[in-house]
């Protein structure tokens, strides 16, 4: 029972608005002129932390799920784009991309046999709870981000 309830805690992390703006409100709405635009006193565009989330989450899934998986992303240029999506289609791929990343990190949670389990090719400490945290935490931050750098731009509803 205790398992059950740990398990649906971390699903509702991965994308609940208990506390703050979810990714999804976060990523909609945004006028395709906006995506790539840097606010005054803002280091990231929307896309840009639009991307950096989608690339860090399939990365960590990818470690989880992957008992070949390789750190081959370079930190930070391959977690960091350019500053603006190459057209509408890629903007709406990368939101499905993280809508549908986050969708297997939740059943990761809900069927992974043992939560507190080293993922395959991690060390130690490196499980799959930690794997998950880490996503909703590292979410949690650039929704935040991106939320701010929405208001300063004038397009936050």
């Amino acid at each position: 029972m205790r398992d059950t309830a740990l398990r649906d805690h971390l699903v509702r992390l991965l994308d609940w608005e208990e506390a703050h703006v979810g990714f999804d409100k976060a990523v909609t709405g945004i006028a395709a002129d906006a995506r790539g635009a840097r606010a005054a006193g803002f280091e990231h565009s929307p896309w840009q932390l639009l991307e950096h989330m989608r690339l860090a989450q399939e990365d960590i899934l990818d470690f989880c799920i992957n008992a070949n998986y390789e750190h081959t992303m370079t930190w930070p240029d391959d977690y960091w784009p350019s500053a603006g999506p190459p057209n509408d289609a890629a903007w709406r791929t990368s939101v499905a991309s993280f809508t549908r990343t986050r969708e297997q990190l939740k059943a990761l949670a809900r069927d992974v046999e043992d939560l507190t389990a080293t993922v395959p090719t991690g060390k130690a400490n490196q499980t799959y709870l930690r794997a998950i945290l880490l996503v909703a935490d590292h979410t949690a931050y650039h929704v935040g981000q991106l939320v701010a750098v929405r208001r300063a731009l004038g397009v936050w509803k």
